[in-house]
């Protein structure tokens, strides 16, 4: 346990400790309402793949692709705002960075527009090609400064709540993650079920989504979806204006409501603090180099946040394609099944939070394993569930894999936060984060060509080698958390000394 950080707070007087409790409490609740609103502006593009896909024939392949490509840049992102995060007031970051985010996403509904501005044409390979390089260009400009979001938020929380509570709280704080994908899914499922022009009556246009998702006419009940698709024709653009109008309204809360330390507010800090002129001193360099590119835990938690993340990202991304192909549901019940799963998470890291500072003595590390083991069960349930079970069964089990996978995802922050102490805490969180999305090359354009590879041979089978893909990750992960077994709690010991 962090001694000097409990004296610290200890030390304060009545007046200074309801102060700063106030200040705690309020830094965690904009820090998790905008970080929630950051996935709004995200995460809402994997509801615009059926629509896209009906409209304008685009393959799995390229969306993969596509999400890839954003993954791998949101993670360069994540590394490179984690070093600048030590460096810069954290207000200023987050709120900048969600304007921009907001801004890309209004780009994002005209990109159909565009892509006939600059071909001519409204449809045909050029202009879906160039429409496809559109959304990946302004994907990749929204992922560069996406990557503002947590790594601010893993240094600013050090400094606000003492380590022998981080576990816990900061498991609280990242329920916003569950928060923000649940209600962008249930907002984006609405979306796309309800607005749009309805041209179901024109036969060119059921004509052009039927070839476009290669259903036979003749097939009744597959027509039911290209008859859903046509009713809501042009929702996607709905699906980026409608978060952006509320990311743009979050970025100014967050610039009005936040501070960046306790110092900042006339309260004295938890742990030694460093001037801002030393820190950028060859001291400070070696110090993060020692606590960070040295530190092989921070490497092992990285390593781990790989299959963590290609599980959790193959779910988030493909969910509601997958469900709507898979299993037969509606855009808007999958959106639902989606919240759910998201719902489930922040059970679960609330109670992998709880369990590490209660009986774990804060080895985070030690319930990501347990927590690997418990998604390997369930998604495995899942797969061999007989086809005929009941859709609330289905949708429980793939539920309780959102449970254990989101204990992982927010420990290992809180680990990596721990093992660099608050004074490197941003930079270990960008480093494991680049890690975690990298598993865009698995969960984006791996998952999109397996799916169109598979189904050209055996259309019925392809998801089910995607989730027979994603419990043999959670198998590794839980190998590599093994690795790091007698690992200590943090590193606030030597920094102390």
């Amino acid at each position: 346990m962090d001694n000097n950080a409990n004296q610290e707070y200890a030390s304060m007087d009545a007046t200074a400790k309801k102060k700063f409790k106030y200040w705690q409490i309020k830094t965690i609740i904009i820090t998790m309402i905008g970080y929630a609103v950051f996935y709004f502006v995200r995460k809402n593009f994997s509801f615009a793949i059926p629509g896209l896909t009906a409209e304008y024939g685009i393959t799995k392949t390229s969306f993969g692709i596509i999400m890839t490509l954003i993954t791998i840049i949101y993670g360069v992102s994540r590394f490179l705002n984690g070093i600048l995060a030590d460096r810069v007031n954290a207000r200023y970051q987050m709120s900048i960075g969600l304007f921009l985010c907001a801004l890309a996403n209004f780009a994002f509904g005209w990109g159909a527009d565009l892509s006939t501005l600059f071909t001519g044409q409204t449809d045909g390979p050029m202009f879906t090609n160039t429409m496809v390089f559109i959304f990946g260009a302004f994907l990749i400009l929204n992922n560069l400064v996406q990557g503002s979001g947590f790594p601010p938020v893993a240094r600013l929380l050090t400094h606000w709540i003492p380590q022998h509570e981080l576990a816990t709280k900061m498991s609280i704080w990242n329920t916003s993650h569950s928060i923000g994908a649940a209600l962008i899914a249930i907002l984006s499922g609405y979306i796309m079920s309800s607005l749009g022009t309805n041209l179901s009556a024109n036969p060119e246009v059921i004509a052009s989504i039927a070839a476009n998702l290669k259903v036979d006419v003749n097939d009744a009940v597959k027509m039911k979806s290209v008859i859903e698709s046509a009713s809501h024709y042009g929702a996607w653009k709905w699906c980026f204006w409608i978060p952006a109008a509320i990311a743009l309204i979050g970025s100014i809360g967050l610039f009005i409501s936040l501070r960046d330390t306790p110092s900042s507010v006339g309260l004295p800090e938890l742990h030694k603090t460093y001037k801002k002129g030393k820190e950028s001193s060859a001291e400070f360099k070696a110090f993060v180099r020692k606590s960070v590119y040295r530190n092989r835990y921070i490497w092992i938690l990285g390593i781990a946040n790989f299959f963590v993340y290609v599980v959790r990202f193959a779910v988030l991304d493909w969910g509601p394609t997958f469900l709507k192909e898979a299993r037969g549901m509606t855009l808007s019940n999958a959106g639902w099944t989606v919240a759910v799963f998201e719902i489930f998470g922040i059970i679960g890291m609330l109670v992998a939070g709880w369990v590490t500072d209660k009986y774990l003595a804060g080895k985070a590390h030690r319930t990501s394993l347990y927590c690997m083991i418990g998604v390997a069960v369930f998604m495995t349930i899942f797969l061999y569930m007989p086809s005929n079970s009941p859709q609330w069964v289905m949708i429980f089990v793939l539920a309780m894999s959102g449970f254990f996978i989101y204990g992982p995802q927010a420990l290992i922050g809180i680990a990596a936060a721990n093992q660099a102490t608050n004074r490197a805490a941003a930079t270990a969180n960008g480093l494991t984060g680049m890690f975690g999305y990298a598993s865009g090359l698995v969960s984006g354009v791996g998952v999109g060509f397996m799916v169109d590879s598979i189904s050209k041979v055996n259309p019925g089978k392809a998801w089910d080698y995607v989730f027979m893909m994603m419990i043999g990750m959670a198998l590794i992960g839980v190998f590599v958390f093994a690795l790091m077994w007698k690992a200590k709690a943090h590193g606030y010991d030597e920094l102390e000394n």
